[in-house]
């Protein structure tokens, strides 16, 4: 049976979003490729390797074509933040403007403050909280990683410092998910704040 052409790049809501990898650093229950599926909106989104620098750069098209380029796929971009920051250099120098959607986990996995170097590369960042506390996160997002929960607060604290626009979200819908909590953890932090709708992917 023929392999699908692996998709790196597809567009939802005027924006485009760019999958490089597969890999994650979490593994949630209401993830869909945990449930059977890899498609978001109709694009097949699981790939067998990732995707080289060249191949996202034709994957994204012209960055002005669009009002976000988003990094964004069913797996964690910062497990290749390196590329994703030469990627991001690259769009923003053709006028892009480039938002990372991420886990918050890169301090963790790098086992250094990489926030630093988010500046001047990324314009805003989508960051999962999932969970108004550690218990619950745990529950629902599967960290291999002790300390997983505590890491990504501190990731927000610090990312502050270097991208103009933070925002934390939670799925509405995952039992003991306190939504209005959530949101009270993002003005603590001085951040914004997104209710997504579990089930709805995109």
């Amino acid at each position: 049976m023929k392999r699908r052409r692996p998709v790196i790049g597809y567009t939802l809501h005027g924006n485009r979003y760019l999958n490089i990898t597969s890999r994650c650093t979490l593994r949630c229950a209401f993830c869909p490729k945990f449930n059977g599926s890899w498609a978001v909106e109709g694009h097949e989104l699981r790939l067998f390797q990732d995707p080289s620098p060249e191949e996202i750069m034709a994957a994204a098209g012209d960055p002005s074509d669009y009002s976000e380029v988003v990094f964004c796929g069913l797996g964690e971009p910062t497990l290749r933040l390196y590329t994703v920051l030469e990627i991001a250099s690259r769009l923003r120098a053709q006028g892009g403007y480039i938002r990372l959607n991420t886990d918050g986990l890169a301090n963790l996995v790098f086992g250094r403050d990489v926030t630093p170097d988010l500046e001047n590369n990324i314009h805003a960042l989508s960051v999962s909280l999932n969970a108004q506390d550690e218990e619950t996160y745990n529950r629902h997002c599967r960290p291999p990683l002790p300390g997983a929960y505590q890491s990504l607060l501190d990731f927000v604290q610090r990312a502050r410092d270097f991208v103009p626009a933070i925002t934390l979200t939670a799925v509405d819908g995952l039992p003991g998910v306190d939504i209005a909590a959530c949101e009270e953890i993002a003005e603590r932090l001085g951040v914004d704040f997104r209710r997504r709708v579990l089930g709805i992917v995109g």
